[in-house]
C-alpha cells in the first residue's frame, strides 16, 4: 500500500498494526496493486491445450476512485488463469480468527467463470500450480448459466468440502467486497459488501465427519404400525344413481342435413358429445387416519465411525494465494485483498478502500451506460472528465 492506504509498510512487513480498538492484529497478506504485479507470479504448469489467460493491471471503464479502483484484471476470452503470491509468513489459524477478503467487478457481464481465490499451504509446488493443485480453503463468486453462487469450499483430509447449501453471489457490473471468517469455535460467517450472507456451524454445513449417530440395523418397522396419514372413509358409500348418468349425450344442437337421405345413408342420430353431467369414476372421501402413528423412523445408535474433532477450522500451513480460474469472457478486476486475524480491521479496510466509493462508482456506471446508448464515438476527454469528476465526492 503506498501514502493513503489504511496499513503503513513497516507495519505490513511486520505483519502486526494496531486499529481503532487498541487490539494487536495481525495481517498476513495486503494487496491494492498499487505496485503492479510486483509480487505475484504465474504459474509453469503445462495446460493441455493453449496457454494461460493475460492479466493486466487498471482500473477498468468506470469507478468512485481512480486509484483504489486500480486491481487485477483478467484480460483474455476463453482462458485458464494462474497466478499466486506468497504470505507475510507461513502461519497457522490455530486459536486465531482467519480473514479472507477481496473485492471483485466484473465489468464483463460474465456469464460463465469464476472469480475467487485460493489459500495454499507451504508444502504446495506453486511453479506448478492448477486445478488439482490441494489447497486449504476456496473463497469467492462462482458463475455459469444458472448457477451463481459464493463458494467457500474447505478442504478435510485430503477432501474437497463442498458447503452444503449455496451462498448467493452478486452478478452486476459493480465491484463487490466477499469477506470470509473462520473462528475457533467452528463457525463461519460470509459477507458481501459488509452485509452477512451466510452464518452457521461447520459441523452443520459441511460433512466433515461421519454422522454422530446412523440408523440401528436391527430396528424393524412393527407389523402393526401404520403410517398411512389419511385413508379412504369407511361410512362412504357410492350412490345408487351414480353409474346411471351416460358419459355422452347426443348433441342437442345438431341438426339433420339438408342432403342426408334415410335410404342410402342410413336413419340419421346426432353426434355424441361429452355429457356435462358425467361423474367419472367414484372414489370414496378421504379422511384423516385415526390409527395414523406417523413415518417410521428405525432407532438411532451412536456411529462407530464417529470421531468429533475439535480444529475442524485447523490449517496448521497457510503460505501462498493463489487465483486458478476458467473465463468464458474475461474483464473481472480482483482488488484490495486483505487476509487478517481481525474482522474489524478487514470491515475497515474494505470501507476505506472500496464501500466509500459504492456510491460514485455507481454514478460513474450510470455515465458509462447513457454514453453507450448514445454516440459510441463520444470524446474520451469528456468520459475522462465525467470519470475524474467523482474522485472529488
Amino acid at each position: 500500500m503506498v501514502g493513503s492506504g489504511i496499513l503503513g509498510l513497516a507495519a505490513v512487513a511486520a505483519g502486526l498494526v494496531s486499529h481503532a480498538t487498541g487490539a494487536d492484529a495481525k495481517v498476513y497478506f495486503e494487496e491494492t496493486f498499487d505496485n503492479g504485479m510486483g509480487k505475484w507470479k504465474e504459474s509453469q504448469h503445462k495446460l493441455e491445450d493453449g496457454e494461460y489467460g493475460k492479466w493486466e493491471i487498471t482500473s477498468g471503464k468506470f469507478f468512485g476512485n481512480e486509484a483504489d479502483a486500480k486491481g487485477l484484471k483478467t484480460g483474455q476470452d476463453a482462458h485458464f488463469y494462474s497466478l499466486y503470491a506468497p504470505m507475510a509468513e507461513d502461519f497457522s489459524n490455530e486459536k486465531k480468527t482467519l480473514v479472507i477478503q477481496f473485492s471483485v467487478k466484473n465489468e464483463q457481464k460474465i456469464d460463465c467463470g469464476g472469480a475467487y481465490v485460493k489459500i495454499l499451504p507451504g508444502s504446495s509446488d506453486m511453479d506448478n500450480f492448477h486445478g488439482e493443485s490441494q489447497y486449504n480453503i476456496m473463497f469467492g463468486p462462482d458463475i455459469c448459466g444458472r448457477t451463481k453462487r459464493t463458494h467457500l469450499i474447505f478442504n478435510y483430509q485430503g477432501k474437497n468440502l463442498l458447503k452444503k447449501n449455496d451462498i448467493r453471489t452478486e452478478t452486476d457490473e459493480k465491484t463487490h467486497v466477499y469477506t470470509m471468517v473462520l473462528k475457533p469455535d467452528n463457525t463461519y460467517r460470509v459477507l458481501i459488501d459488509g452485509k452477512e450472507e451466510s452464518a452457521g456451524s461447520l459441523y452443520d454445513e459441511w460433512d466433515f465427519l461421519a454422522p454422530r449417530e446412523i440408523d440401528d440395523p436391527t430396528s424393524v418397522k412393527p407389523d402393526d404400525w401404520d403410517d398411512r396419514a389419511m385413508i379412504d372413509d369407511p361410512n362412504d358409500t357410492k350412490p345408487e344413481d351414480w353409474d346411471t348418468i351416460p358419459e355422452l349425450v347426443a348433441d342437442k344442437s345438431a341438426v339433420k342435413p339438408d342432403d342426408w337421405d334415410d335410404e342410402d345413408d342410413g336413419e340419421w342420430e346426432p353426434p355424441q358429445v361429452p355429457n356435462p353431467e358425467f361423474r367419472g369414476e367414484w372414489y370414496p372421501k378421504r379422511i384423516e387416519n385415526p390409527s395414523y402413528k406417523g413415518l417410521w423412523k428405525p432407532a438411532q445408535i451412536p456411529n462407530p465411525e464417529f470421531k468429533d474433532d475439535p480444529n475442524l477450522y485447523v490449517y496448521p500451513s497457510n503460505k501462498y494465494i493463489g487465483f486458478d480460474l476458467w473465463q468464458v469472457k474475461s474483464g473481472t478486476i480482483f482488488d484490495n485483498i486483505l487476509i487478517t486475524d481481525d474482522e474489524k480491521l478487514a470491515e475497515k479496510f474494505a470501507k476505506d478502500h472500496t464501500l466509500q466509493y459504492a456510491e460514485a462508482e455507481a454514478d460513474a456506471l450510470k455515465i458509462l451506460q447513457r454514453s453507450q446508448r448514445g454516440d459510441d464515438d463520444e470524446d474520451s476527454d469528456d468520459y475522462d472528465y465525467d470519470m475524474g469528476g467523482h474522485d472529488e465526492l
